[in-house]
């Protein structure tokens, strides 16, 4: 067995990060989601379970995770431990790091970066390690984001970009029977205010894992301050968690708003649901007079 094709088998055998099958090491994650989401699909949630731990326990999915972290816009950018991955052999000693027994997330660096506003939205920025970990686990956890979106959900996903929500917008206001009215809303402070025990009761992914990164803290100014709600800004893995916490709005719109006869006539109310996250300001729009309603909805970031 030769070293690329070794390096993809046993994070034991792996000797030379230049030497990695980056290929091989694809395929074999792709192979573990695609049966994530053949799983997702029948329900099964024990195998799922399995599969989800099969992979962040794999060499390929380790060093793929220390690959995305590494060659990012982010690579220069250093938790409260300082820490960055420069060299190969850093980067092959942090894919042998990668355990889950025993790992305990260091406090989020928080930094502060304008908005278009002239506010300042606050950023939690994970160590490496912490970086890599929820990298490693997203890749168990986005099959199943993906499998479960709601139909009209843009923001923060692979393969969908502004243009596909402008699109969608575009064909729920040009029929002949659209809407004469837009709600754009806000979700203020989305990502401050998620539940974490709802959280923790309803995202499908390692629970021992995902407390340890809601409940890690930050510091600021040598401070320690504890993190009692949200999923931090920053952290890789957060944007994939606040698409789980919104999910399912679209079917319970679906669900109330539905097509029904009254008084001899059918009834097709003319709602639709754009979801899109970004960091500008929203206002309500008003495109006519009437009733009928296109929410809008960004994750407020």
């Amino acid at each position: 067995m030769n070293v690329e094709h070794s390096a993809c088998a046993s994070s034991t055998e792996a000797t030379d990060w230049d030497q990695i099958n980056w290929k091989q090491c694809e395929r074999q994650v792709e192979r573990l989601q695609a049966r994530i989401v053949k799983a997702t699909q029948l329900g099964r949630w024990g195998k799922v379970k399995a599969l989800q731990r099969l992979l962040t326990c794999s060499f390929s999915g380790k060093a793929l995770a220390v690959k995305r972290v590494t060659g990012n816009k982010g690579k220069r950018t250093s938790g409260v431990d300082r820490a960055l991955w420069s060299t190969s052999q850093s980067k092959l000693k942090a894919i042998q790091s990668l355990r889950r027994r025993g790992y305990q997330p260091q406090p989020l660096r928080r930094v502060y970066i304008p908005k278009s506003n002239d506010k300042l939205r606050p950023l939690g920025i994970p160590t490496m390690k912490d970086r890599t970990m929820q990298a490693l686990y997203l890749m168990a956890l986005e099959p199943i984001a993906e499998t479960c979106a709601d139909r009209n959900s843009y923001g923060f996903r692979r393969g969908r970009s502004t243009a596909d929500a402008i699109e969608q917008c575009f064909t729920a206001l040009s029929g002949a029977d659209a809407p004469e009215w837009i709600l754009e809303g806000d979700i203020k402070g989305c990502f401050d205010h998620i539940s974490h025990s709802w959280m923790l009761a309803h995202i499908p992914v390692d629970t021992y894992i995902l407390e340890k990164w809601l409940k890690s803290g930050y510091l600021e100014h040598s401070n320690w301050f504890a993190t009692e709600a949200g999923t931090p800004q920053g952290g890789i893995i957060s944007p994939t968690l606040a698409n789980l916490t919104l999910d399912g709005l679209e079917v319970l719109l679906a669900q109330r708003f539905r097509r029904h006869e009254r008084k001899g006539r059918w009834i097709h109310p003319k709602v639709h649901l754009v979801r899109y996250a970004d960091g500008t300001p929203v206002q309500m729009s008003n495109l006519g007079g009437g009733s009928p309603l296109i929410p809008i909805v960004r994750s407020g970031i």
